[in-house]
């Protein structure tokens, strides 16, 4: 989450009149992240997240989130549906942004999950995926690896200003992926970007999956892999805590046991998360605006990761040693 687009206390007032929250009490910025802007806001009826949808998420793909949404709502998942306004409306225009008012859930994000808080969260990946066996619509992963090589190009050799080598060594890596990629698994609606941040927890306990919006249909155990990479290592992606990952996987396969096919491609799966992250980080370190109220995140920190899962990547890629 971030805010790129600012919104004034009369815009966000007459957008609320829509809908049946109250009045505005109070709204504050929401700095975390990098792909939307989104305000915590209050009412007189209770708290909400206002999202503002910047220009990586398509107007026309939030018929397809917010569909997931309802869905898994509707499975009684903790997720956060759209509220809609008085007509019925979920998506909405504000600021000249496609907007919509969220649900808001409590709980708060780890940035140290511990094996445990990773067994909840890794079961709870395994019952959204169980959940999504009737959802009928599909999406492309905007994201996924046949673009990967393409956002390669767009940042070209300015990944060199980052780390002298970085264009060469994920040229490199990129080029392994793509011979090796394991197209022929499972694939269904996943999250896609399922970080400790995106999980939100009271103790031990899952109270809520949010920030849906690179959800896609995709390999299935390509969204456990994600998820292993964020969690597993610390915010440097030097060091890494296999009883966390461990964890993960043990608590996915309560819903999903793991085939020797899956088994065997993980570790690709894995770099392919670690290259996909490490790219779209670099494209928002070398684009993000000077006066947006975001935090940047390393590319370096997804990179570094690699390593772990292909360690043969780090005598045939400098930045790795």
């Amino acid at each position: 989450m971030a805010v790129y687009t600012h919104v004034s206390a009369e815009a966000l007032g007459g957008f609320l009149a829509r809908f049946d929250v109250g009045e505005l009490v109070s709204a504050k910025g929401i700095a975390e992240g990098v792909e939307n802007s989104n305000y915590l806001v209050d009412t007189t009826r209770g708290r909400y997240i206002l999202t503002l949808y910047e220009k990586r998420v398509s107007a026309d793909d939030l018929p397809f989130f917010m569909a997931l949404l309802d869905h898994l709502d509707g499975k009684g998942l903790a997720v956060p549906p759209a509220i809609p306004d008085r007509d019925g409306r979920e998506i909405h225009e504000l600021e000249g942004r496609p907007a919509c008012l969220i649900k808001f859930l409590p709980g708060v994000s780890l940035s140290h999950p511990s094996p445990a808080q990773a067994l909840a969260a890794g079961e709870a990946m395994g019952r959204m995926h169980r959940a999504v066996a009737d959802f009928p619509a599909t999406r492309a992963n905007s994201m996924g690896q046949p673009s990967w090589a393409a956002l390669h190009a767009r940042c070209g050799r300015s990944l060199d200003d980052i780390a002298p080598g970085l264009h060469d060594d994920l040229d490199l890596a990129l080029a392994g992926l793509s011979a090796t990629w394991p197209a022929s698994l499972d694939t269904c609606a996943i999250h896609a970007d399922l970080f400790p941040d995106n999980v939100l927890m009271r103790g031990d306990a899952v109270s809520g999956l949010i920030d849906f919006y690179f959800a896609c249909t995709d390999i299935r155990l390509y969204d456990l892999a994600v998820m292993h990479a964020a969690w597993s290592f610390d915010a440097t992606g030097r060091d890494h805590d296999a009883a966390v990952g461990e964890a993960l996987i043990a608590g996915y396969s309560r819903h999903f046991a793991m085939s020797d096919a899956e088994r065997a491609a993980f570790a690709t799966l894995a770099v392919g998360a670690c290259v996909r992250f490490t790219l779209s980080r670099a494209w928002d370190w070398l684009n993000t605006p000077a006066d947006a109220l975001v935090t940047r995140k390393d590319p370096l920190a997804f990179w570094r990761r690699a390593a772990v899962y292909d360690p043969a990547l780090v005598q045939r890629c400098a930045t790795l040693r």
